[in-house]
């Protein structure tokens, strides 16, 4: 399960006195328990491993975002900072499809959801996540679904 590749990663970091890593991982199992708390609130069970996944783009998507802020405002040295977070969160997700693999995926959605316009662009979406979470940048998907779905 990934919750103990992270709590055994914490160990390892600790040890090894690898101090952004441990700061990371710490921060990924607190995100994850307020995941869970937030989850058991509305009656369902804790977060499963492809739920995570979800947890983990949603994290690194952030600190994209505060990289691209960081770097307008001239603070590379936070830049850099958040960068080895991305790192470090990035290697608890499953490989990253390629566009062409992603395109494909989408094709494959497009014709099992019998999708015909934009209208059905959110069963497409749903049915990538239900299938490839953790391994699509759906940011990307959505205008690539887009771009299939308006000819």
């Amino acid at each position: 399960m990934l919750r103990d590749d992270i709590n055994n990663a914490v160990k390892e970091a600790m040890k090894a006195k690898e101090e952004r890593k441990l700061s990371t991982l710490r921060m990924v199992n607190s995100t994850i328990k307020n995941a869970d708390i937030a989850a058991r609130g509305e009656g369902k069970p804790p977060l499963s491993d492809a739920d995570l996944l979800g947890v983990f783009q949603k994290m690194i998507k952030q600190r994209q975002e505060s990289v691209e802020l960081y770097e307008k405002g001239g603070r590379a040295e936070l830049a850099a900072q958040e960068r080895e977070e991305i790192a470090v969160i990035t290697a608890y997700l499953p490989k990253q499809m390629s566009d062409d693999d992603m395109k494909a995926a989408i094709a494959a959605a497009i014709k099992e959801t019998g999708a015909a316009g934009m209208k059905d662009m959110g069963k497409v979406v749903g049915v990538l996540k239900g299938k490839f979470a953790g391994q699509m940048d759906f940011g990307k998907a959505s205008g690539l679904v887009k771009a299939a779905l308006t000819g």
